[in-house]
């Protein structure tokens, strides 16, 4: 493909953006055309006038007539992620590239019991594939969603974990570091870390997956907790966040070891990472 072509933007028109937290908003984005993504994949979003920055879509893509309907969860991090939860609203405009990088292995781990694991803005990568596995429903075993925010107020998609609180499809536990405020009709399970729900789950690791995704500290603890409760080291994936620029590694700025996060990746067996990971600033 020309480079040109890998660096084209298509526009994407606002329909709807939702408050999730005081500093991360739920795009509702329409494409013309046919688009397509994989579950755990990313685009470059871009903002005229700011730049563009690397955001994992955040539910399964649809149609809608003549437009595809694709979601991005973005949380303020720096400049243009600040532009975008700040300023866009209904109707705006916005740029988007991609889809980029390996997702989860959602066939490979057909027949398995799936276990999700995730950790505040963690649970937008993961999202597509909780949606996945229920349109799928009978492709896959037991699925198990453990999530964990620091407070009541920062959880994602309220609404949707009051439904899967109710849902017979899945088991949802969720854990907050702090007690503080109260969602009604959303399942607190648990006062402390999501990775103390692990002990908690009635899976057999042997015939089971895990995906991972948090912050790094996070996805390092839940990773030894779910080896040491049987799982293989091959069937836990994590999505894992370095600083990417182009998106189709060449410039380099997301290499870990000899992966690049934005070809290689974002999804990783910890297998394939685990000696990078336990390099401290690496």
């Amino acid at each position: 493909m020309e480079v040109t072509k890998l660096f084209s933007y298509r526009k994407a028109t606002v329909l709807r953006d939702v408050v999730e937290t005081p500093d991360t908003k739920t795009f509702t984005l329409a494409v013309e055309g046919i688009y397509s993504a994989e579950p755990g994949q990313f685009n470059m979003v871009y903002m005229w006038g700011l730049g563009e920055v690397p955001i994992s879509v955040s539910g399964l893509p649809r149609k809608l007539g003549d437009f595809t309907v694709i979601d991005h969860t973005i949380r303020v991090v720096g400049a243009v992620t600040r532009g975008i939860v700040k300023s866009v609203s209904i109707g705006s405009v916005l740029g988007v590239r991609g889809p980029y990088g390996r997702g989860w292995p959602l066939r490979e781990s057909e027949n398995l019991d799936i276990v999700v694991v995730a950790g505040g803005i963690g649970l937008a990568p993961l999202r597509p594939a909780i949606q996945f596995v229920l349109e799928n429903r009978d492709k896959y075993g037991e699925l198990v969603v453990l999530y964990g925010a620091r407070t009541p107020s920062l959880l994602l998609y309220k609404d949707e974990l009051k439904g899967y609180g109710r849902e017979d499809r899945l088991r949802l536990l969720v854990s907050v570091d702090m007690a503080e405020g109260f969602i009604p009709d959303v399942p607190i399970n648990y006062q402390g870390f999501v990775t103390d729900l692990i002990q908690h789950i009635n899976i057999n690791p042997k015939n089971a997956a895990a995906f991972v995704c948090g912050p790094e500290v996070m996805i390092k603890t839940a990773c030894r907790k779910l080896v040491e409760r049987g799982f293989s080291k091959e069937r836990i994936y994590v999505s894992l966040e370095r600083r990417m620029r182009c998106g189709i590694g060449i410039c380099g700025t997301c290499q870990l070891g000899h992966y690049f996060m934005c070809r290689d990746g974002p999804v990783f067996s910890i297998q394939e990472v685990e000696d990078y990971l336990a390099v401290e600033g690496l």
